[in-house]
């Protein structure tokens, strides 16, 4: 049988989650199947260096996203692609012009990863996507939350949405978590007496981690412990010149982006994430996956999803700086035997979303949607 080639385009394969999703679904992918593409526009970016060799890697030479509508349309053409896969609004919307002007019978699915919200604006330009989307032969929603999202705010069809959930690459996960070290300058800051509680995302408003260095200088007076903030963004100095306020400087520790996060997540005594929306909350489950036990913010729409309504890690109000300080004091004091169970419990969870499983669903998919 002649295997379907399968385009996947983003913007680029940054530190972000929907590159890292891309990543895991074309790695993992049915190759006596599929022939992956990756198509992104002309940027060096983290996780170029983990996609397999087998896969045929193109850059258009273009920076701007929407001078990339014509070149994406020409590659569908002359590579004879079957299918064009892409994710998050800005980019459907170029893929779905690249196709329809490709003048091919590739089919074409959209992937919306987050429960985005907002004014009348907002609203609008939201519907404006929904109406983008029913060019699309296909819509994949991250989670149900998500896809309750698209119903009422972009005006898509229930019938036209698929839930699957994040792939969440085990076998990569416990290799770099068990092979991997801890770089020698930050040792220091997990040998020790303190508990560690870490967390990791992009430093912009959506992570909220204003309200997580106020939680953690709250639970600092009642546990000796400190903070691990994994990740870079525009709002590095402002956090910074909170904890200053606070007085806990020294106590918090920035990080930056680490090609290996899951190493940290292991040798931590939490994982804790206060976002104010997520599509899915993909960290948490990486984070389970490493044995670290986790707190949440209940926020739209994933988190809950992940955990199951809370019992594979505490969920606690966005923003409630209270609330969230009490669970992550809570995990911090378990017993030995408490948090062993904890452990297993997420170990076990992690397993509805390993990324050779949620491969399979998304192969399923491409092959029911080329066949219509």
């Amino acid at each position: 049988m002649k295997r379907k080639k399968v385009l996947f385009f983003i913007y680029q394969m940054g530190a972000g989650g929907a590159a890292r999703t891309l990543l895991n679904i074309i790695n993992n992918l049915d190759r006596s199947k599929f022939e992956p593409v990756l198509v992104t526009l002309d940027y060096n970016s983290d996780y170029e260096a983990n996609v397999k060799s087998d896969v045929t890697f193109i850059k258009i030479n273009e920076k701007r996203l929407r001078n990339a509508i014509f070149p994406l349309a020409k590659l569908i053409r002359e590579l004879k692609v079957d299918l064009v896969f892409s994710t998050i609004p800005n980019y459907n919307t170029i893929a779905i012009l690249a196709n329809l002007l490709s003048f091919t019978r590739a089919k074409n699915i959209v992937r919306e990863a987050d429960n985005l919200s907002g004014g009348f604006l907002t609203d609008l330009k939201l519907r404006g996507y929904g109406m983008m989307y029913k060019w699309a032969s296909q819509v994949v929603s991250l989670s149900e939350g998500v896809k309750q999202n698209l119903i009422q705010r972009y005006k898509v069809k229930s019938e036209n949405i698929k839930v699957i959930y994040n792939p969440v690459d085990l076998k990569n996960i416990r290799k770099h978590m068990n092979e991997g070290v801890l770089a020698e300058e930050h040792l220091p800051i997990f040998h020790g007496e303190e508990k560690v509680i870490i967390t990791a995302g992009r430093l912009v408003k959506q992570k909220d981690h204003q309200t997580l260095i106020d939680a953690f200088a709250k639970v600092h007076k009642q546990i000796n412990s400190k903070l691990v903030i994994l990740g870079e963004g525009p709002l590095k100095d402002t956090l910074i010149k909170q904890t200053e306020r606070l007085g806990i400087q020294d106590k918090v520790h920035f990080i930056g982006f680490q090609n290996n996060p899951y190493v940290y997540f292991k040798h931590a005594d939490l994982f804790v994430l206060t976002s104010i929306h997520e599509g899915f909350g993909h960290v948490l489950a990486e984070a389970l996956a490493t044995g670290a036990p986790v707190v949440s913010t209940d926020c739209a729409s994933g988190p809950a999803e992940v955990l199951d309504d809370g019992k594979y890690g505490l969920l606690a109000p966005v923003g409630d700086v209270n609330a969230i300080a009490n669970n992550m004091q809570e995990v911090l004091t378990y017993d030995k035997e408490k948090l062993d169970r904890v452990k297993e419990a997420g170990y076990k969870r992690v397993e509805d979303f390993d990324a050779r499983q949620i491969a399979d669903e998304y192969g399923a998919l491409f092959t029911e949607t080329m066949a219509r």
